[in-house]
């Protein structure tokens, strides 16, 4: 590799040829601001926020976009510098909504942050405030172009890493706003609801649609019996919100924190993870032993299913029915729990909280609704519950350790993995191994589907019988995979999909890293959430979902068996055509 040498601010810097300005002063500890750069997935140069001065050249110089080079001379303190990053600054500003005291990303504001490092203090522009509606059309993001500083990191995140290309840059000059094309709203168009746009977004341009004032009034009202089922990712990612260090696992304090918000029972979804492996690694033998649909693949994460809906409605029936361990938890607290505890299904009102934006939008199709009523009342998301417990005073890192409610807060090891990219393929092997052998495995760990790799694929013999798998995470990595799936090249008996990178612990709904912080992590920070959630499983008595005593009694007292009549009606779902570019019911 040739090695490029050049100085920054008198520091001599020997970097990798290709190398950017920025990149090469960040090796040498010198934080050049920046809006628009988001590393590896966005470099621009269009905010013009971190221009520095190189010597022999005209103008000031974005350093997000400008290569190294032999002998390079780079400022990145002068007095012109320091004052045209203040005026760009100044300027966003001048065309910003005043209003940082009601804004959720108050002191997690990337320009506020900036304006505080520029040593900011009055804006000398006076620019024309922006007007434009808010949409919110979908029922899980909202949208303010009034926030927009047009940065673009939705835009490349969207085409870049999701390829779902809904969102774009139109109109000129102070026109110009991120939106759909033609200005469509989020709802009419191919969107997946999957918010990583909003873990990308600067500002509060975009954000999840707020469920915390419908959650208050349902505990509130005394007729209501409240409660409340928390995901694998939640655990490991909640404590973020606290100032706790990424990766850290606060179960114990988010049990005690939702009791004392109030909530009549605290559930764990890993229990419904456990009985989605069940359904679905029966689901899988059924069709390996009956010449079913192949691959199965899973429908775990809404996002991801909204994005074969429109994409690949020729291969739905690959999709499991299963519905996904929110909605089968759902169906249940208004069914079995609701017979188990005597209490009127009405008056249940069950909330869910979810490190993704689009589980909002699963909770409100209209075929989750088996129980006779709507099976998920409230979608919170982990950054929504945040604010709930910092409105009701609760010290979070200070309360003591609690444990889930029963029976449906019993839950093993393969639920809990649910969380990370490859956690339902590995949680599903454990299951099916076993029943397929009838003999204990021989090692749980199933490393060759856990990692960031975008798609990883395996081969798992269940004593005899070749069973190959593939795992992708990212909606770019899944278009990639299902093309091959469409084509005939690849040969899968079973795929997971994640429509998040990372898997659930990168959701749309998950604590926002900053890019500063990003670039300063030795490790992927959702890696860094994932080695937690393989911490814990490790740690637990229980970690195959067929040994959790919970779903053992649900299934002896009142499901029968796995994919049984009862089962199907309650557990399992279908899934709609969409045209490619509207929300349209069905193509031809």
């Amino acid at each position: 590799m040739e090695m490029v040498n050049l100085t920054i601010d008198g520091f001599q810097v020997q970097v990798p040829s290709g190398t950017t300005v920025l990149e090469a002063a960040r090796k040498v500890g010198i934080d050049i601001p920046t809006l628009c750069y988001l590393k590896d997935i966005n470099k621009i140069g269009a905010c013009r926020v971190c221009l520095v001065e190189i010597k022999g050249a005209r103008a000031l110089q974005p350093s997000c976009t400008y290569p190294v080079s032999e002998g390079l001379e780079v400022y990145t303190n002068t007095a012109k510098v320091r004052e045209a990053r203040k005026a760009v600054v100044e300027l966003l500003i001048s065309n910003h909504p005043q209003d940082c005291l009601k804004c959720s990303r108050s002191q997690k504001c990337e320009l506020q942050e900036l304006a505080k490092q520029l040593g900011i203090t009055e804006v000398r522009f006076k620019g024309e405030i922006s007007s434009w509606p808010k949409d919110e059309s979908s029922p899980a993001i909202v949208r303010n172009p009034d926030k927009c500083v047009l940065c673009r990191r939705c835009v490349a995140v969207c085409s870049k890493v999701q390829d779902v290309n809904v969102l774009n840059a139109i109109e000129r000059g102070f026109k110009a706003i991120v939106a759909p094309a033609f200005s469509h709203p989020l709802e009419s168009v191919n969107c997946t609801f999957c918010g990583q746009c909003i873990n990308v977004c600067p500002v509060e341009a975009i954000k999840e649609k707020d469920h915390i004032e419908r959650v208050w009034d349902a505990l509130a009202d005394k007729e209501k019996h409240v409660v409340v089922q928390t995901a694998p990712a939640v655990r490991v990612v909640l404590g973020e919100e606290f100032g706790l260090p990424i990766g850290t696992s606060v179960t114990g304090k988010m049990v005690a924190a939702l009791r004392r918000l109030g909530f009549d029972k605290v559930f764990d979804t890993d229990f419904s993870a456990d009985l989605t492996i069940m359904e679905e690694g029966h689901e899988l033998l059924d069709r390996l032993n009956n010449n079913g649909k192949l691959p199965l693949i899973t429908s775990c994460s809404p996002g991801w299913i909204k994005f074969c809906e429109h994409n690949f409605p020729d291969l739905l029936d690959n999709l499991s029915t299963c519905k996904s361990p929110q909605q089968m938890f759902g169906t249940l607290a208004k069914t079995y729990y609701a017979e188990l505890e005597g209490i009127d299904p009405a008056k249940i009102f069950s909330v869910s909280v979810m490190p993704c934006t689009a589980k909002k939008f699963e909770a409100d199709r209209p075929e989750m609704r088996d129980s006779g009523y709507q099976d998920v009342d409230a979608v919170l998301t982990v950054r929504e519950l945040a604010r709930m417990i910092k409105q009701a005073g609760i010290d979070f890192v200070n309360l003591p350790e609690e444990e889930f409610d029963l029976p449906m807060g019993m839950s093993t090891g393969a639920g809990l993995i649910f969380g990370a990219t490859g956690g339902v393929m590995e949680a599903a092997l454990r299951t099916v191994y076993e029943v397929v052998t009838g003999e204990n495995l021989p090692k749980l760990d199933f490393e060759e589907v856990r990692g960031l790799k975008g798609i990883k694929e395996a081969t798992v013999d269940l004593k005899g019988t070749e069973v190959r798998v593939a795992v992708a995470h990212g909606l770019g990595n899944a278009r990639r995979l299902m093309e091959k799936v469409r084509d005939g090249s690849a040969n899968y008996h079973f795929i997971e999909i994640m429509a998040c990178p990372g898997g659930c612990i990168g959701g749309g709904g998950t604590p926002i890293v900053n890019s500063l912080t990003r670039s300063k992590l030795e490790e992927d920070y959702r890696q860094l959430r994932i080695k937690a959630i393989y911490g814990e499983d490790a740690q637990l008595p229980l970690r195959k979902s067929h040994e959790n005593p919970a779903v053992i009694k649900l299934y002896e007292q009142y499901l029968g068996k796995p994919l049984s009549e009862k089962a199907h009606h309650l557990l399992h779902t279908h899934y709609t055509k969409r045209g490619k570019f509207t929300n349209c019911e069905s193509v031809s």
